[in-house]
């Protein structure tokens, strides 16, 4: 039986998303609790794994149970659960106590061909970015990034637009062995919100290892006034990490969304995903 997960987090204490011996990470901790539940050892499937310190705030992941666990989430109390897999949120919450840096918004039983990782279409990542202008702000400590400079949201947004579509982005990506770096950046957008704070809104098909972090230090670096708006396509067209630009900390960084295809498309997308990219 596979369940679909929606799941949040302060990442601010984990050391990021996937498994580790000896280490804090959301996937152990959530296992754990699973684990609990069920009897027995589960392993989570999520949409991406996320980096230490980074956020979300809509997360997916997905968990396949054997009779034996599934028959233990039908259980309750000696009787029959109406609706097991979505009051498996509320257990789940229950074992992890009150007022926890990650919960699990919600349950459900998985559509056909569903895969949390290999089915989604996009991801959608949120940076928050506070310049001299706006201040700090010790209530948003962990979810945003201060730099003691002026920025320039406009020249920031101009460079952001011509990274959008398909490219290599190795340049924006911490290597790793035979991962390609080949991405499509569906969008890319700065603004100020309502308290003048620096929001980046970044959407692809997938990330590469550090590559939001990277994209929005190479704008930052445009809005700072070091590089030129040209640069960050030059740079990403050099296919080599350079020290032209910081990649920012993982603070400001939040997992806002995963998007789906349709159910009957399922199965197809996770198929598609499965085959290595290429720029043909």
């Amino acid at each position: 039986m596979r369940i679909r997960l929606d799941i949040a987090y302060d990442g601010t204490h984990f050391r990021g998303w996937a498994k580790q011996p000896g280490l804090r990470t959301v996937q152990g901790t959530l296992e754990t609790a699973l684990a609990r539940i069920v009897g027995s050892e589960v392993q989570l499937v999520v949409a991406g794994r996320t980096d230490a310190g980074v956020h979300a705030a809509d997360q997916v992941a997905h968990v396949d149970l054997d009779e034996q666990q599934w028959a233990r989430v039908q259980a309750r109390h000696g009787q029959a659960a109406v609706d097991p897999a979505g009051s498996l949120a509320r257990r789940i919450r229950g074992v992890l106590g009150a007022y926890p840096d990650v919960t699990v918004t919600r349950t459900s039983l998985a559509s056909e061909g569903f895969d949390a990782r290999f089915s989604a279409v996009w991801r959608r990542y949120r940076y928050r970015l506070a310049d001299a202008g706006t201040g700090y702000d010790p209530m948003r400590r962990h979810d945003t990034t201060t730099l003691k400079v002026a920025l320039d949201v406009d020249a920031m947004d101009a460079a952001a637009q011509t990274l959008i579509g398909l490219h290599d982005f190795a340049a924006y990506c911490k290597p790793r062995d035979e991962a390609t770096t080949i991405r499509t950046l569906l969008d890319y957008r700065w603004q100020r919100d309502g308290e003048g704070v620096l929001i980046a809104e970044v959407k692809a098909d997938a990330f590469c290892h550090s590559m939001v972090r990277a994209l929005v230090g190479a704008c930052a670096a445009v809005g700072e006034g070091r590089l030129a708006v040209e640069d960050v396509v030059r740079l990403r067209d050099d296919l080599a990490r350079t020290s032209a630009f910081k990649v920012l900390p993982a603070r400001g960084l939040t997992l806002a969304e995963v998007g789906y295809p349709a159910d009957e498309l399922l199965a197809t997308r996770a198929e598609q995903t499965r085959a290595r990219r290429d720029l043909g």
